[in-house]
């Protein structure tokens, strides 16, 4: 681990030492900001990256955090009908004050304020999925299971 880890990485990494995983942080070379430079720089299927996507849930004004396949659309309305609230687009000051991240680099964990978190189920189809961690540069692998232990997250078709 380099001393060019960001606030937020280190915040991620923290988080995984103190709850017992052993999942390394890995720093990219070029940025990944996008589910496919993220499978380019690690050499593995877009459907293996775990992108993590902040709304804003408007009548709760609550952070949602979608994790999802990198080959996948989040379907906003069924969502909405799934939490019974409509999902507002979160900029750039709403996503980095509520998770404490930059976009592009929103890890699943070590949010600021700890979000409403769904998983797409479709990541259950790998043994190994990347995950951001907290920068654009930063990734870590980790099971489907140890995602919905890390975030507590519920299991869903966000499609």
């Amino acid at each position: 681990m380099t001393n060019q880890f960001n606030e937020g990485t280190l915040r991620v990494q923290t988080i995984l030492q103190q709850k017992g995983y052993d999942n390394q942080i890995v720093q990219l070379p070029d940025s990944a900001r996008t589910a496919q430079e993220a499978a380019d720089a690690i050499g593995c299927e877009v459907a293996q990256i775990a992108k993590s996507i902040i709304f804003r849930l408007e009548q709760a004004d609550q952070p949602l955090l979608v994790v999802a396949s990198g080959v996948n659309r989040v379907n906003e309305k069924r969502i909405s009908e799934l939490l019974q609230d409509k999902l507002g687009k979160a900029d750039a000051d709403f996503v980095r004050d509520r998770s404490g991240f930059v976009i592009g680099g929103v890890a699943p964990i070590g949010h600021r304020q700890k979000p409403v978190t769904l998983i797409d189920e479709d990541l259950f189809r790998y043994k190994t999925l990347w995950a951001a961690a907290g920068h654009p540069k930063t990734v870590f692998q980790l099971t489907p299971d140890e995602l919905r232990e890390m975030t507590d997250g519920q299991v869903v078709c966000v499609r």
